[in-house]
């Protein structure tokens, strides 16, 4: 996938139009067609007896993410090949699985079988999430939701699905590194300038070789992040920068060097309570 070449911005997200935006088709394609390249990535995932977090795998023991979610119906938004429900499980949750791509699907459904362990999988997009409300007492992303879905559709959906008391926990991209992404070249890495304003990011737009959008990416100033976690009845609990490890590998070309994620987060993980009634 092409860097982000371009962010729509101007004084915050533009107002929600009627129905889901293009985006989510987007996606989908570009997921449907990326899928056999995270097959291996995926089982390498399954098969790691510890939770690990973002493109470098700092591990749970380190991050402490996870709340003790034994006995918890947990819901996964855009879960990819499914590894961090397979997580979710194994430390005794009851799970379901939900991603915008057929294709994803269709390898979490494989791994399933190679490991094991089954859990519910639902084809939609968590923008507009199939489920009642107050279902589930956690809900995670990873790189999933967190990342493709539009935080002013699919953080109120989080917040629909969650009983009272229930977690939101995501991780995705840090905000400062979607920044350094230099504004002519998509498949340039993070360097040290900032290469666009900070104030009223929100949509990246992320290009195929022939110029049209390949895929869309949402990211939101911290303060903006906080306000709308609030104005859905979150308490924010915690916000965690993941600093790449020394010796660090990516999981996943995220155009980012190592000596670059050593000095600047290039991950977010967030985690939040739903503690009041959406206002």
């Amino acid at each position: 996938m092409g860097r982000a070449r371009r962010s729509e911005s101007g004084g915050g997200p533009p107002p929600l139009p009627d129905v889901s935006s293009e985006h989510v088709l987007v996606n989908r394609a570009s997921w449907d067609e990326d899928a056999p390249n995270w097959v291996a990535r995926g089982r390498r995932s399954w098969a790691s007896d510890e939770p690990f977090w973002g493109i470098w795998s700092n591990p749970e023991s380190e991050v402490q993410l996870l709340p003790d979610v034994s006995g918890l119906d947990s819901v996964e938004l855009g879960c990819g090949t499914g590894y961090v429900s397979a997580w979710l499980m194994r430390r005794g949750a009851r799970v379901v699985a939900l991603d915008n791509s057929t294709k994803q699907l269709a390898t979490a459904r494989m791994l399933q079988t190679e490991f094991g362990l089954r859990f519910p999988l639902v084809h939609a997009d968590a923008e507009r999430a199939p489920f009642a409300n107050e279902s589930f007492d956690l809900a995670i992303s990873e790189y999933g939701a967190a990342i493709w879905c539009d935080p002013c559709r699919w953080i109120p959906e989080a917040a629909r699905i969650l009983r009272p008391g229930g977690r939101l926990i995501f991780v995705a991209g840090a905000s400062i590194m979607m920044l350094c992404f230099p504004t002519d070249d998509d498949e340039a890495p993070a360097d040290t300038t900032l290469h666009r304003d900070y104030f009223g990011m929100h949509r990246f737009e992320w290009h195929g070789p022939d110029g049209t959008v390949d895929n869309v990416a949402f990211q939101l100033a911290h303060g903006e992040m906080i306000g709308l976690l609030r104005s859905c009845g979150f308490d924010v609990e915690g916000l965690i920068e993941l600093q790449a490890p020394a010796d660090g590998t990516p999981v996943v070309d995220a155009g980012v060097p190592l000596e670059w994620a050593r000095r600047w987060p290039s991950v977010e993980a967030w985690t939040a309570r739903k503690v009041r009634t959406p206002l």
